[in-house]
């Protein structure tokens, strides 16, 4: 029949009247009583709304009245603008509905008013959305006018249509007119909105417009993340992501890249309305202590209740899965429908209709989900910015007690803000799951109970009763966890003191027992890591094993109980509720676990909230005293005072110097004074300097406005403090740049020479606590940083303790008697030097935590004579120094090789990570997967073979054979049933297994790979330690293992069950119906093109998370670690806005990254919304031709709807297996570096017990280097030391002492000569023989830590008397048996409850218990006064009388004693004789070392 848009002529047939024809458009019944005019004046206003705008589309119209310089397309001023996306989406989804219905009502095919108008409608309505977007972006309000036309004419000419359906009695039983009604309230509201933008923007019938301004965000081009800005449908399909996430592909994304955040969410934002509601509860009720919890909610509960409510649209539109598969399976048959009127349930009979809807439910709850989760993580980071502003402001604040006292340290500080915070933000992710998922669950099973009946309630009770088990087994895998954490910190803690003291390590011979010690660590951590990966396996288990149970008891319940089995239509709506039910009920059981972790959290931030905060200090008057403390007993936390009775007074403008011995409090007294200590009694007083005192002469007018605060400070702590930054903002520490300062500072500490060596120079980063330093340089810059403020006011703590002589005897002239004296500022110096005495003012001598005396050199010369001579004996020595030797070290070595970033899968790592797991397992795991995937594809196929044979009544042989016979009901199910059975029966004993065989694979891999690595660090030659910063190795043993040994499992597990799953899904689906395979190409090409873009951006955008992390955690424990010197220089407000803006960028990378999985999310998402539509497409198509029975479209619909689960997982996998993946290419890049030469030429065996027994060394011809890459640091080197000689070693810094030392060990690279010892080549002896006969005594003192017995004897072989004769030689009897348990005390990590002078001794004694006959000492006696220092030398001339004692000077005064001394210069010997012959040669370099040490 002909086509017309009001169809053929209609006939009537009647009773009382005759047939009568009517012609479809005549008119003679008034114009508006036929039906097919009212849809034509419908027509109008849509036409004209095209017709008027596209015109203005084309050319562009008004793209070019903006003025202002903003983020152009995402400037969303017009009031209404969400609502209006919303409405014009609503419009679109009716139209759509009204057209179905149109299509479906006309039978004939030949009525195109029927169907026409909503056509036109649905196109009007997009032209209006894209009309819209135009004109808000180009700010050109007035061609809004046209579309509040269109509103109006629509509104209208719907109204007409409405009120004739009301005048011929169409009321809402018929779909047209609930349509209709809907459609004229969609236009209403819509004109509505549009006056409401005329109303408030003003731009027609007003005389003056207001101005509009962008909001500030949008004004500052740094802002990238645009998510708040963008209009509805970029927001929720995060479109304005694309040209980030496709433009990564090209060139990688950069901190530039991603901008700032916009103020809402920057972490000061979010700090100050923490801060506001926790305060407002103090006010509101002063009786109470506030809530955490309580503040929390009402700074960011609001975001939360709106992700909680679409995450409640999202969990109910999920359940129009199961439903429309049900509708769909059902009606495949019904075809015919006569009328032009149709009720409701009639349209959603029609399976076609179904499909789309299906398809449109899908993306809405899918759109929905994704809005959810991102509203969730926003708040989440903004609640972890707030908490952290708040614990730096905290840390800041914190008294230096609780430092010590280890109620706060640095790990708990790490622990805070690199776990709990995350935790609570975590937790934030999850909250509407706690209460979205309970109303997820009872609406699945309502909807199971609809289907199936009793037999459904029963499957569910399946599920529901193992969730109290997944439940159990959530909260042992986080026990677990806990313990396996504890196991690694301590396995953590171990290695680093391992690779902290590793040159002591090598040269003692030690290393395998401490290599022994990490291991038995690792076994105890491996043993919680198997237990972490049984129950894993088991939780696993049960998500894929309990959807099979719960089928398998339903079907068989429901075939016992009703004694029929279901429709194909109700077994597949089932079986899609039963794997949603499933997420839910598995996910219920972490959610809670995490609440309760997220209180526990909540505890430490609290508690870290209510530790103990400085208080002020007084001020007074005394313009002759700078600092005065009066009657003052102070404390570290404990009841007993640290400082007793100390009365002293800083007079102004002079140098006033403390000293003392170790120990005796002189470091104490300055924190004191800066007021870190605890007071008990007494007060500090500090003046108040009049303005005018402040003013300098000559070129420091500069600094005057940074001098107003009488309580700056410029500190230099005794351990010197760098920050991660260059020498020069060390130097300059945030105040202003002056050149000709800055020069000075340089050149009166010595730096020029140093900073010259740094391969940038001053702009040389140093980082890892100045890690690329030597101590002397650390020491330096820390007093170039006091010397360089301008403050009234300096305090120096022991500053020359690693300088050598000519450094510190510089330092004197040049920085504090020149510089400081000249600036006329007070300066407080504390140290070991009294050779320096006759340049102080003022002098306060200390001993025993108490004042001994104070006063000028000549109050004290007059008054304490004794005092004064016991100094003057001292005076005429020189103080130690400990400068680090600075082998020659070429630029160029650095082992961090920079990887291809954009690098593809690595496929050769993944092989090394599963071969390193054993072959078997993997075989086993590919095996098991493959296999069960089969088997649950073959338990649902034979569920819609066993359904589908109930409703056609044949048998299953009929797709083989032709013979048709019809069987009996209880044939077919003792057919059906057994098989049914066994098959479940197999699917959940295969999940078993292949959870299982994942995550034991995982472990055997995470064990190998942890020893290989372990044994290849400890046994690398000393050289890969000094190239290789301690950080780089210890990140191999912290973050890489642990993503080995936690992570990698189950990103493997999950990308391979998803992979398979929707493999799995498409081969049903094609094999179904082959017709969906013709859509599948496109998919696929589309998918791809998702996965490799995501997976690139990804990386990128997950490296910069890691890299803005790690400054961030590095600011916290630097703050916490240079507490006192930040708060001396009165610095905190710098260093808080310096962690706000680490924060932020951190908190951006992260926005960012979490963006892009929503981005990948919704794609994929979508994607699988489009196979659904397809597969159902497909399957009603196929219908026609009689392909498929109604069971096996059930089947292809639910696998269809598992494929939109599972498509992002796979994508999200890959890109975590690309990251994870890294750690094992980190570890394995280590496993191929060169061990030692362990073996020697010679067996043990060979080499006699007593050996060396003389002492006798032959150097012969040495030439040695560090690397056959680098110079040789030892030039045919020559000497013979006679049996018990003691020998001096001397020259300046790199002329090779220390070279020479280590070469005795073997511990550098013996390229020609040899050294003999004993009449044995040591070359030719195994490392292990040779290291454990000698002894050497380093320049660092390292402690481990454990008891001082393990210190001193770790391999547990010497007697307590011999431990004491040790301790006694070095002069620490008394003191370690005034400790609580003696020999047996505790040392803590790197001894820092000792002083760093008495770990210097413990390292000597540690030397005296090893009984050798070779003695050698690398500048053994820095960091001890010098009463202590020449009892020692007393002691190691008469104990090792008969020994070979080999020493190592910079201070030559130690050596005028020795037999022999031997002066090197560049690898070479210069001199070689008796002391007193070398002091003859008036000319000679040794002489001028005497000369300059007088």
């Amino acid at each position: 029949m002909a086509l017309s848009f009001c169809g053929s002529n209609k006939c009537i047939s009647n009773e009382s009247i005759s047939n009568k024809c009517v012609n479809a458009y005549s008119v003679d019944e008034g114009v508006l009583n036929n039906g097919c005019f009212v849809d034509a004046l419908n027509l109008v206003p849509h036409v004209f709304l095209l017709f008027i705008t596209f015109p203005i589309l084309f050319i562009g119209w008004g793209s070019q009245s903006s003025k202002v310089q903003i983020h152009h397309n995402t400037w969303l001023h017009f009031p209404g603008h969400n609502l209006r996306w919303i409405l014009t989406f609503s419009l679109l989804f009716v139209h759509v509905c009204e057209f179905a219905e149109g299509i479906v009502s006309n039978q004939n095919m030949d009525h195109l008013h029927l169907y026409m108008p909503a056509f036109m409608g649905f196109i009007a309505a997009t032209t209006s959305v894209v009309y819209y977007h135009n004109i808000e972006t180009s700010n050109f309000p007035k061609l809004l006018l046209v579309l509040f036309i269109y509103w109006v004419l629509a509104f209208i000419t719907k109204s007409i249509k409405l009120w004739k359906y009301a005048e011929y009695n169409v009321g809402p039983q018929y779909l047209r007119f609930c349509i209709t009604a809907l459609l004229v309230i969609l236009y209403a509201l819509l004109m509505a909105v549009e006056m409401n933008v005329i109303r408030v923007r003003k731009y027609v019938f007003f005389t003056n417009p207001p101005k509009v301004k962008p909001p500030e965000d949008l004004q500052d081009l740094g802002v990238r993340f645009l998510q708040p800005f963008v209009n509805l449908l970029s927001k929720a399909t995060y479109w304005w992501m694309n040209p980030l996430i496709i433009g990564a592909h090209k060139r990688p994304i950069e901190l530039k890249k991603i901008g700032k955040l916009p103020i809402a969410m920057r972490a000061l934002t979010n700090y100050l309305r923490l801060k506001d509601a926790y305060e407002d509860q103090r006010v509101k009720d002063p009786c109470r202590p506030p809530s955490i919890w309580r503040s929390m909610y009402r700074a960011f509960g609001r975001p939360i209740l709106l992700s909680s409510t679409f995450r409640y649209l999202a969990d109910l539109l999920g359940f129009a899965g199961p439903l429309c598969i049900l509708g769909i399976v059902k009606h495949l048959k019904d075809v015919y429908f006569g009328v032009h009127f149709m009720s409701s349930s009639m349209l959603l009979q029609n399976t076609s209709v179904l499909a789309v809807l299906l398809f449109l439910a899908l993306v809405l709850q899918r759109t929905f989900l994704q809005a959810s989760y991102y509203v969730t993580i926003e708040t989440g980071i903004n609640l972890r910015g707030a908490l952290l502003a708040m614990i730096y402001n905290k840390i800041l604040r914190l008294s230096t007690s609780n430092m010590s006292m280890g109620e706060m340290t640095l790990g708990q500080i790490n622990n805070l803000v690199a776990i709990e915070t995350n935790q609570l933000m975590w937790f934030l992710f999850l909250c509407p799951n706690l209460w979205a998922m309970p109303v997820q669950i009872v609406m699945g099973v309502i909807l199971l109970y609809y289907f199936l009946g009793f037999s459904a309630l029963v499957g569910a009770s399946v599920i529901v009763l193992l969730a109290p088990i997944q439940y159990l087994v959530a909260t042992k895998l986080a026990d677990t966890q806990k313990s396996t954490l504890e196991y690694s910190t301590d396995r953590l803690k171990k290695t680093t003191e391992i690779l902290k003291g590793i040159k002591l390590l090598k040269l003692y011979a030690w290393e395998n027992i401490f290599c022994d010690s990490v291991e038995e660590t690792r076994g105890k951590e491996l043993t919680s890591l198997k237990t972490f990966a049984l129950y894993t396996s088991i939780s696993i288990f049960m998500n894929t094993a309990i959807p099979i149970a719960a089928v398998l008891v339903t079907f068989v319940m429901h075939h016992l109980i009703d004694k029929t089995d279901p429709s194909p239509s109700e077994a597949f709506a089932a079986l899609a509720l039963f794997h949603i039910l499933v997420t839910p009920l598995f996910l219920l059981s972490t959610v809670v676990r995490f609440a309760v972790k997220a209180l526990v959290r909540l505890v430490c931030v609290k508690s870290c909230y209510c530790l103990n905060v400085l208080s002020a200090l007084n001020g007074s008057s005394y313009f002759s005293v700078f600092v005065q403390v009066a009657n003052g007993f102070f404390t570290w936390g404990s009841n007993l005072s640290t400082l007793s009775d100390i009365n002293i007074r800083i007079p102004t403008g002079q140098l006033t110097m403390i000293v003392g011995q170790v120990g005796c409090g002189k470091s104490s007294l300055l924190l004191a004074m800066l007021g870190e200590m605890q007071t008990i009694e007494g007060s500090v007083y500090w003046s108040k300097l009049p303005d005018f005192e402040m003013v300098r002469e000559g070129n420091i007018r500069y600094f005057l406005s940074d001098l107003k605060n009488r309580h700056s400070v410029a500190y230099a702590a005794q351990k010197s403090w760098l920050l991660n930054a260059t020498v020069e903002e060390n130097i300059t520490f945030g105040s202003p740049f002056s050149k000709q300062r800055y020069k000075a500072v340089i050149d009166a500490c010595s730096l020029q020479p140093d900073i010259d060596l740094l391969p940038f120079g001053d702009q040389t980063e140093i980082g890892e606590r100045g890690i690329n330093l030597s101590g002397g340089q650390r020491q330096r810059i820390c007093v170039a940083r006091a010397l360089y403020q301008n403050t009234n006011i300096v305090f120096l703590d022991d500053p020359f303790s690693a300088l050598d002589i000519h450094l510190s005897d510089h330092l004197m002239q040049e920085g504090i008697l020149k510089f400081l004296e000249d600036d006329k500022r007070t300066v407080v110096l504390v140290t070991h030097k009294l050779q320096y005495l006759i340049h102080a003012d003022w002098i306060i001598a200390m001993k025993d935590g108490s004042v001994l005396r104070e006063g000028t050199l000549k109050d004290i010369q007059t008054h304490d004579i004794e005092l004064y001579d016991h100094w003057k004996t001292l005076m005429n020595k020189q103080d130690q120094d400990l400068e680090k030797e600075e082998e020659e070290e070429e630029d160029d070595d650095n082992l961090s090789t920079t990887t291809n970033r954009r690098s593809k899968i690595p496929w050769k790592v993944c092989w090394c990570y599963l071969s390193s797991g054993g072959y078997f397992m993997v075989f086993l795991m590919v095996f098991s997967k493959l296999l069960k995937h089969s088997v649950i594809v073959a338990i649902d196929y034979w569920l819609a073979l066993w359904t589908s044979s109930k409703t056609s009544g044949t048998s299953p042989t009929d797709s083989i054979s032709s013979s048709r016979t019809t069987l009996t009901s209880e044939t077919l199910d003792s057919y059906y049933l057994p098989v049914f059975i066994i098959l479940c029966a197999a699917g959940i004993t295969l999940c078993l297994i292949t959870s299982l065989s994942v995550e034991f694979l995982g472990l055997s891999a995470a064990t190998s790979l942890h020893h290989n690595l372990l044994n290849k660090i400890i046994h690398a030659p000393i050289r890969f330690f000094d190239i290789t910063p301690l950080g780089q190795i210890l990140n191999r043993f912290s973050a890489d293992t642990n993503i080995i040994d936690q992570h990698i499992p189950p990103t493997l597990e999950s990308l391979t069950r998803s992979t398979l799953l929707c493999l799995s899904a498409i081969g049903v689906i094609s094999s179904i119906t082959p017709a969906f395979l013709v859509a599948l190409v496109p998919l696929a090409v589309a998918f791809y093109f998702i996965q490799k873009y995501f997976r690139v951006a990804s990386k990128d955008l997950q490296d910069l998370d890691d890299s803005t992390q790690l400054p961030l955690l590095c600011h916290f424990s630097e703050t916490a670690e240079g507490l006192t010197t930040i708060r001396a220089f009165r610095h905190e407000a710098r260093f808080k806005q310096r962690m706000l803006e680490l924060t932020d960028t951190n908190n951006t990378a992260y926005l960012f990254l979490s963006a892009a999985n929503r981005w990948l999310e919704v794609r994929t998402d979508y994607l699988g919304a489009v196979i659904v539509l397809t597969a159902a497409g497909a399957s009603i198509w196929s219908l026609r031709y009689g392909l498929p029975s109604g069971g096996l479209v059930g089947l292809g619909l639910t696998y269809a709807l598992t494929v939109t689960n599972y498509l992002n997982w796979v994508v999200r996998n890959l890109a975590d297996l690309e990251v994870q993946m890294s750690a094992v290419k980190k570890v394995k890049s280590f496993l191929s570096t060169e061990s030692e030469n362990y073996e020697g030429s010679m067996d043990t065996s060979q080499v006699p017990e007593n050996w060396p027994q003389d002492g006798e060394i032959k150097i012969q011809d040495l030439c040695a280097r560090y690397d056959p890459m680098l110079k040789p640091v030892l030039k045919h080197v020559n000497a013979y030391i006679k049996p018990g000689q003691k020998v001096g070693i001397c020259g300046r810094t790199g002329s090779g002492k220390s070279s020479l030392s280590l070469a005795f060990f073997n511990m550098v690279d013996i390229f020609e000569g040899k050294i003999v010892i004993d009449g044995i080549d040591i070359c030719k002896l195994p490392l292990q023989t040779l290291r454990s006969r000698l002894s050497i005594i380093l320049q660092d003192p390292v402690l481990f830590s454990g008891s001082i017995r393990f210190n001193l004897d770790p391999e547990r072989t010497c007697s307590d008397d011999r431990l004491w004769e040790a301790l006694e030689i070095a002069q620490l009897k008394n003191m370690v048996k005034a400790l609580p348990g003696g020999i047996d005390a505790v040392v803590t990590e790197g001894g820092e409850n000792f002083s760093v002078g008495q770990r210097q001794l413990f390292c000597l004694a540690r030397a005296f218990v090893r009984k050798s006959s070779i003695f050698i000492m690398d500048e053994a006696t820095a960091s001890i006064d010098m009463a202590t220092e020449n009892i020692l030398q007393k002691v190691v001339m008469t104990a090792f009388a008969d020994r070979t004692v080999v020493t190592i000077a910079h201070r030559v005064h130690t050596i005028l004693t020795a037999d022999l001394v031997i002066v090197m210069k560049r690898g070479n010997i210069l001199e070689y004789d008796r002391p007193e012959t070398l002091l003859e040669q008036a000319d000679g370099m040794f002489a001028s070392f005497v000369k300059a040490d007088m």
